[in-house]
């Protein structure tokens, strides 16, 4: 486990956008959060670049990725959106310059590719976590502030949700391990690759937008079927937005499908966590040793600090 420098105040932030391209004036509103606050930030060319819905063609977005991994003037990557594509770039990067030079890289969505693949082949830790776009609507402090002190401090931490936010515990416990996931479609998309995600022993977490329901259960079947979920240690699942019902109701909420797949498993089951697509977004270090405490409150330490 390779953890990558502390992010400092003046740092040089690149900025990339490494699936789909960000619009300019979604860009400039949300450059304004880091701007302001000290940081200096350096785009890459795939924030003006287009082909259709993406920052440019594949090689492009890879050589970005590559570059500013490459480049000793910039001291952390953040993505600026998420969308579709990461498939196409992952066998175009170079893992071994990537591992030369550990950086903090924080995205999430389609990101979910990169993390994983970064840290499964190089050690660093990755963060899924905030992106720019995640500041469209409006600065967030939880998301902000929370993520700040993962990526800036060397202490232990304690994530827990905003006071206005009610996690459901489905089963109750306390489980170690290191963690792992990301988006539900991009964990399941890598199964019977050489980007499936080794769950043995972690806390899984997944998250998701825009599904309709049957389509939720059939990808946590397919992850179920695949023994991905046979020997993890705790599972949460973050907040799922706009999940969708047909005209004839599939009868189960989202809690019901996870605990009729999942429910007999001995291990802690959190839901509705601050991570992915909804309005908080707390940051979580890809592979980092963490202990899911579910009781009366959820909360998430950190069993090593994140960053040097």
């Amino acid at each position: 486990m390779i953890r990558p420098t502390a992010l400092k105040s003046g740092a040089n932030i690149g900025v990339i956008s490494p699936s789909y391209w960000i619009t300019e004036d979604v860009l400039k509103n949300t450059a304004e959060i880091f701007t302001s606050r000290n940081f200096h930030l350096t785009f890459g060319k795939s924030i003006k670049a287009k082909e259709g819905p993406f920052a440019g063609p594949p090689e492009l977005r890879a050589e970005d990725l590559n570059n500013m991994f490459a480049d000793p003037n910039i001291d952390a990557i953040f993505c600026a959106r998420g969308g579709y594509g990461a498939n196409r770039v992952l066998p175009l990067l170079n893992y071994d310059l990537i591992k030369e030079n550990p950086k903090i890289f924080i995205g999430y969505s389609d990101v979910t590719a990169y993390l994983t693949s970064i840290t499964q082949k190089t050690e660093i830790i990755t963060f899924h976590g905030p992106m720019l776009v995640s500041y469209k609507h409006g600065f967030i402090e939880y998301n902000f502030d929370q993520m700040m002190k993962v990526l800036t401090s060397t202490e232990n931490i304690v994530i827990n949700p905003p006071a206005e936010f009610d996690p459901h515990i489905l089963k109750k416990g306390t489980a170690k391990g290191p963690l792992w996931g990301g988006n539900l479609s991009l964990v399941m998309n890598r199964l019977g690759t050489d980007g499936q995600i080794n769950t043995t022993g972690c806390i899984l977490f997944l998250e998701d937008l825009d599904e309709y329901l049957y389509s939720f259960e059939r990808m946590l079947v397919h992850l179920q079927t695949a023994g991905a979920f046979n020997n993890i240690n705790g599972l949460i699942i973050g907040e799922l937005i706009d999940m969708k019902d047909q005209e004839i109701s599939f009868g189960k909420s989202t809690d019901d499908i996870i605990m009729e797949i999942c429910g007999t498993l001995d291990i802690p089951i959190v839901t509705n966590f601050p991570c992915g697509h909804g309005k908080y977004q707390a940051t979580l270090p890809i592979s980092l040793p963490v202990e899911l405490c579910a009781d009366e409150t959820v909360k998430l330490k950190f069993r090593e600090p994140a960053v040097n």
